[in-house]
């Protein structure tokens, strides 16, 4: 036989299409020839698969060697083609049977010594050959975590050796499973840690029970960036399908590890970081830090130090929680449901408010510095707070805050009573949803109308003071929206009463 065919994937964003590896051997000068549009680091296999071969006990084919990736229009990248290039050639020059190669799908780089190592994006090319009828032999690293699929069969191999014995019924591969840590709240940050801040907690709990963005304002050291890594503690416990979600976006990028299963991603770029960086993107398309924050929550401090350009594109993944990458050649699409929380100073110099009075910046200085926030980015932020900063006394006398378990049990309830009504949290309710579930009425659509009429309110902005409300009432396990909750809701829209 001088003919083998196997089966991989390749990644185009969350995707990753089949690929089919055909290896053939003719007479003729030896030579080997890789075909399928492949990237550098492919075509860099022929001197790793050559090597890898030979190390462990096997006769590399001096014959004229051709490998074709197809489909041909389809960019290849990585090493993670290696495995099934060398096996493909091992089964064409009869060195190993080629009956069973049909029924697996291969990925791995390898080593020159003929070990296979980890390849980027395992979950989700398990996910995408789910249907294909076919078991996934993995590098073990990549093998645990593409195990997290609990639907898919997956072996785990550590060298070439291995999985030709297994193919050739000697030594089997052992299968992969996952040992999914079950992670709690005592895991992250607690709130009791922030003393004082009645009015930012109490934002905090609302934005975790409804999903909702949050901005908060203060001076430094009032204790923004504690309350911002806090939240995560005080989230609902991730379902399966959104921690899948979540670490298929991590494995593309090669930061997944199991340890992290089911725990929500908390992403803290710096304010340097570009649009690029916020969004992702690249020659090969990879996801930025609102992917990685898929399902979680994205910190953004300092935030009118970005780049206007990199925080203008976020506004149209706040809306729509998905990302498309366009490219000449290939257009890329990633989750990117996250929970934006922000923080910046009230000033230039970010004393502005604080009891000792050391702000000195004039009121145009002031304003200079909050238009670098555009009023459509601000739009889509739901809760807009204030950090006051604490006298001395009322620091050192301030008692303990609520722990994060006895928050989080408030926001699981008013979670579940949202999930119950309508599937899904309030902060993603749209149109006509808005109009059915929350629904003010009486005092409550009075007090409204007054705010829009004062407050010169946006479309945009009345639907979020509504789900903002809708989320007050279900803190409070109401069926209907009150006047009360709609006047917090108001309260919560700082910027707007400025």
């Amino acid at each position: 036989m001088s003919l083998a065919v196997l089966f991989s994937r390749a990644a185009t964003g969350m995707e990753a299409p089949q690929v089919v590896v055909e290896a053939h051997l003719a007479n003729g000068l030896p030579s080997f020839t890789l075909v399928g549009l492949p990237e550098t680091e492919v075509k860099e296999a022929r001197d790793r698969v050559r090597a890898a071969i030979l190390q462990s006990g096997f006769e590399f084919p001096a014959r004229r060697i051709t490998v074709n990736l197809a489909p041909a229009d389809l960019p290849k990248e990585s090493g993670r083609f290696d495995l099934p290039i060398a096996l493909g050639l091992l089964a064409a020059s009869g060195q190993i049977p080629a009956d069973k190669l049909d029924r697996y799908e291969f990925a791995g780089e390898l080593a020159l010594t003929g070990e296979v190592r980890p390849v980027r994006g395992a979950l989700a090319m398990v996910l995408a050959a789910a249907g294909s009828g076919r078991a996934f032999i993995l590098p073990e690293p990549s093998a645990r975590e593409a195990a997290l699929a609990e639907a898919a069969e997956i072996f785990s191999a550590r060298s070439l050796l291995e999985v030709c014995a297994h193919l050739a019924d000697r030594t089997a591969l052992p299968q992969a499973s996952a040992e999914a840590p079950s992670h709690s709240a005592a895991e992250y940050p607690d709130l009791a840690d922030v003393k004082g801040q009645a009015g930012p907690r109490r934002a905090l709990e609302v934005a975790a029970a409804g999903g909702h963005s949050l901005l908060m304002s203060g001076p430094p050291g009032t204790g923004k960036s504690m309350l911002a890594q806090r939240l995560s503690g005080i989230l609902p416990v991730m379902t399966e399908q959104e921690a899948l979600e979540a670490a298929a976006v991590q494995s593309l990028t090669g930061g997944f590890r199991v340890e992290h299963w089911r725990r929500r991603p908390y992403r803290a770029p710096h304010h340097s970081a570009s649009a690029v960086a916020l969004v992702g993107g690249g020659g090969v398309p990879r996801p930025g830090e609102i992917s990685l924050a898929h399902h979680g929550v994205l910190f953004l401090d300092e935030l009118p130090e970005f780049d206007r350009k990199a925080l203008e594109v976020l506004r149209e993944p706040l809306e729509s929680g998905r990302i498309t990458i366009s490219r000449a050649a290939r257009q890329s699409e990633f989750p990117a449901r996250f929970q934006l929380v922000a923080a910046m100073n009230p000033c230039p110099c970010g004393w502005l408010g604080h009891p000792a009075g050391k702000c000195r910046c004039t009121p145009d200085q002031v304003a200079r510095y909050r238009s670098r926030l555009s009023g459509p980015l601000l739009d889509r932020i739901d809760l807009h707070i204030e950090v006051p900063a604490l006298a001395e006394q009322d620091l050192i006398n301030a008692p303990a805050g609520e722990a994060s378990h006895a928050v989080r049990q408030r926001v699981d309830a008013a979670r579940r009573r949202q999930i119950e009504r309508q599937g899904k949290a309030n902060a993603l309710l749209e149109g006509a949803e808005i109009d059915r579930h929350c629904r003010a009425e009486g005092k409550a659509e009075d007090l409204l109308k007054q705010a829009i009429a004062r407050l010169n309110l946006s479309a945009r902005a009345f639907h979020r003071i509504l789900k903002v409300a809708r989320t007050l009432a279900d803190l409070d396990g109401i069926g209907s929206i009150g006047s009360y909750h709609v006047a917090e809701a108001v309260q919560f829209r700082r910027w707007d009463r400025a």
